[in-house]
């Protein structure tokens, strides 16, 4: 088992343990590796993401033997057909402890002939392979979450497509007993639905939409679902290609921060009291959201995250 032991995040290799097809668009994986007995993060886990790199076509894993704090710099300066790839993933869940502390992963995977690094390994992954990765280690700063409930904030609406499952998936799992709130998910197959666990107070609304556009069946349902009739979608060159914005930051530049009296989400008359939305999936299908929320309800930016973890037509980036 490779790994660099130095350094102030987990960069290790990780072996498939167990790969399951659990539904059409999802492969689940358990990775293994004694390093995960120093992963950890300060609170709850909610969206955690962390790296996978997976081996270029016909090459091995990269050597990451004597790794310091300049090998993530170098590796990423070397072309990529000989370095492999880097993608972000949430950790859905983590099993047992110690050295026997296992990462559940769930690839969203596709066999158009049209799929990434990632959801190519899936396809092809037996127990035995194996990745490098990139998490956080216990007591160290790492980022990659950002779930995160301002004060005030009682009313929860999460919303996502297939690609943001694992990451809600996660969120439940920690959110207190008497949360309360609204959960959108938009998967390809009814096969695709998952029984997740939730709070009593949270409800959670499945919607399939087949061969469709990504969002074409939950943009129209979270617009009713706040008190708005069916609108224009965002048009493409609208479209943030990195599109990030949380209530401490946003891809665009542009100020996160409102002006006293500006936001609606703490005035009872809009319906909208003590919302905390997190939204995350197709960027075309974020960008049409926000501006639901943030445009046209005057919700508080500091009381949204959008996330856009893929856009359509363009290849995922890290």
């Amino acid at each position: 088992m490779t790994t660099a032991s130095a350094l102030p995040l987990l960069l290790t290799e990780l072996r498939a343990e167990t790969v399951t097809r659990i539904s059409p668009t999802f492969v689940r994986v358990e990775f293994s590796s004694p390093e995960l007995a120093h992963f950890g993060v300060d609170g709850p886990r909610y969206d955690q993401r962390f790296k996978l790199i997976f081996a270029a076509e016909g090459r091995d894993l990269p050597d990451i033997g004597g790794a310091d704090e300049s090998w993530l710099g170098a590796w990423l300066e070397r072309p990529e057909a000989e370095r492999g790839h880097l993608r972000t993933y949430t950790i859905r869940e983590v099993l047992g402890d110690g050295e026997d502390t296992r990462f559940v992963v769930d690839f969203v995977v596709h066999e158009d002939g049209l799929a990434g690094p990632g959801a190519a390994w899936a396809l092809a992954a037996r127990p035995g392979d194996r990745v490098l990765t990139l998490a956080p280690r216990r007591g160290q700063q790492f980022g990659g979450i950002e779930f995160d409930i301002p004060d005030g904030a009682d009313r929860l609406l999460l919303v996502g497509d297939e690609t943001a499952v694992p990451a809600i998936a996660s969120i439940l799992t920690f959110l207190a007993p008497e949360a309360r709130g609204h959960v959108f998910l938009e998967v390809p197959e009814a096969a695709d639905v998952q029984d997740l666990v939730a709070p009593a107070g949270v409800e959670l609304c499945w919607l399939v939409r087949g061969r469709a556009e990504a969002g074409s069946r939950v943009v129209p349902a979270v617009r009713a679902h706040v008190g708005l009739e069916a609108g224009e979608w965002a048009e493409p060159a609208e479209v943030d290609p990195d599109l990030w914005e949380t209530p401490t930051y946003s891809s665009s530049g542009a100020d996160v921060q409102v002006e006293p009296g500006r936001g609606r989400s703490a005035d009872p008359a809009t319906g909208l009291e003590g919302l905390y939305a997190w939204i995350a999936g197709e960027s075309r299908m974020v960008t049409t959201l926000r501006r639901a929320l943030v445009s046209e309800l005057e919700v508080d930016r500091t009381r949204v995250a959008f996330m856009g973890y893929w856009r359509r037509g363009v290849a995922m980036r890290s």
